[in-house]
Parts: C-alpha cells; sequence; structure tokens
C-alpha cells in the first residue's frame, strides 16, 4: 500500500485513545475481547458481523478504531485486497502492527475525528465498537460515505443504548440492567476494566437517523444476539447473554439502488 492518504492529525486527549493507552488497560483489553465463551464480543458481536460482511475477497478495506487489528488479519487471510487500520490509541497500533507484521496490512495512528481520503478509495469501511466513543457521529460517517466506492459498504457496531443508559448503581456480574434516561443524549462516565471510560449515548434511532442523513442507504440493523454455536455448550452462559442486547450493528451502502432495510 502506498503512503498515508489521509490527514495526518492526531490528538492524544481524545477520550477512546487516552483510556487504551492508560496503564495496564490494554491487557485487561486483550484478554477480555480474546476470551472465549466468556467475551461477549465472541459469542455475540463477532459472528454477527462476520455474517453481515459475507465475502471480502478483492475489497479494499479500511477499519476505524482497529485495536488490535485481529480482524484485519482475518480478513487479510480471507483474501482481501488492502487493509488499513486506524486507532488513535499508540498502544494498540502498536498491537495491531504486532499482529500485522510479515502481511500486507497496514495499522496506523489516526483519530477517527481527523480521517479523510480521497472518493472511492474503499471498498468497505468497518467500526467495531468504536463509534460510541466520538461526540458528533454525523461528520465521521458524512466522510466514510465520501471516500467509499459506488458500491461500497458501512459496517458498524457500537455498545446497545441500553447499556450507554443503563444505571451503574450496582457495578456485579448481571442479569439485567436498568435503563436511565434513555432519550437524553450525550456522554455517560463507567468504571470498566479497572478504568473510567466515557461513552456517548444515542437512541437506536439517533444511530438510523445519522445514517440516511450521511447518504447512506440502510441494509442492515441487528441487535447481535448470541450465537449457540459458540458457547461449547455452556447453557448457563447462553441464558445469561440472552437476557439483554449488548451490542448493535447497523450496515448501509452508498449505492441508491442498493434494497434498503425491510
Amino acid at each position: 500500500m502506498q503512503s498515508p492518504i489521509y490527514s495526518s492529525g492526531h490528538d492524544p486527549e481524545k477520550r477512546g485513545a487516552s483510556f487504551y493507552d492508560a496503564p495496564q488497560i490494554l491487557d485487561r483489553y486483550l484478554t477480555h475481547r480474546h476470551s472465549g465463551v466468556s467475551s461477549p464480543n465472541h459469542v455475540m458481536e463477532e459472528p454477527a458481523l462476520l455474517d453481515e460482511l459475507g465475502p471480502v475477497a478483492g475489497l479494499r478495506v479500511l477499519d476505524l478504531g482497529c485495536g488490535d487489528a485481529a480482524t484485519g488479519q482475518a480478513l487479510l487471510e480471507a483474501g482481501c485486497l488492502s487493509y488499513l487500520g486506524l486507532d488513535g490509541s499508540a498502544v494498540m497500533v502498536e498491537a495491531g502492527r504486532a499482529r500485522l507484521r510479515g502481511t500486507s496490512g497496514r495499522v496506523d495512528l489516526m483519530d477517527i475525528e481527523d480521517f479523510s481520503a480521497p472518493p472511492s478509495s474503499f471498498d468497505l469501511i468497518l467500526a467495531r465498537l468504536a463509534f460510541h466513543y466520538l461526540e458528533d457521529l454525523n461528520p465521521i460517517l458524512e466522510a466514510c460515505h465520501a471516500v467509499l466506492s459506488p458500491r461500497g459498504r458501512i459496517v458498524f457496531t457500537v455498545v446497545h443504548p441500553v447499556l450507554t443508559s443503563y444505571d451503574p448503581g450496582m457495578e456485579v456480574k448481571r442479569t439485567h440492567w436498568i435503563v436511565n434516561d434513555y432519550f437524553v443524549n450525550g456522554p455517560r462516565e463507567r468504571g470498566w476494566l479497572g478504568g473510567t471510560v466515557t461513552w456517548f449515548h444515542r437512541t437506536v434511532e439517533d444511530y438510523v437517523a445519522a445514517m440516511l442523513n450521511a447518504g447512506f442507504t440502510l441494509t442492515a440493523l441487528r441487535e447481535c444476539a448470541p450465537d449457540p454455536d459458540r458457547f461449547d455448550g455452556d447453557e448457563a452462559e447462553l441464558a445469561r447473554r440472552r437476557r439483554v442486547p449488548l451490542f448493535l450493528l447497523l450496515a448501509g451502502g452508498v449505492h441508491p439502488h442498493l434494497r434498503p432495510l425491510n
């Protein structure tokens, strides 16, 4: 891949980046993310995402908030033409570069808010659990629409609005959440992985409206129900994960004749 085609600004104080750059957070996060049956990413978010992506052979892929580039490794193995991952966390970028060493993929340090590229630069844009760190989603989605090819797609996941609006008064292993101020958008601080993180709450309706306002045709909306095949027979954990939605997935295309979501 040639030299960078996007702007090069980086603000280390951006919320997502500063959280993951904190001492000990990276190890805790990667352990949580890749912990098999006990990871909600593994049993809920990832299977929905992979099913929605479908074949990626020959596609130019941009991954916003790529983390340790585990997704990039999988997409390169599946035959994508190129992979560029961007992340605002220096330690995440280091982990991603180590993972992709020896491949054609690339990971660069970049805050999502600063991303830009020429038209038709990518065929597929991913953002896994990154957009809820952004205060203003609209310019990001507009930028994504502008750089996709004529039949390009965007697929992203976020923490479900049920979680970004829950009342955190009881920090235990939960089987339910108390939702509060659901229709009040804005920042919500949470204790997570031994640190304090800020997520920006939006309703499901807000996410859909942002997609449509950016010019996308909405092609999928999923709440990432748990995949029974990923629980290795742990029926108790499967039952727990069926109680509350943890993730929201949206997908859209730039082509006006794509089949819209029914």
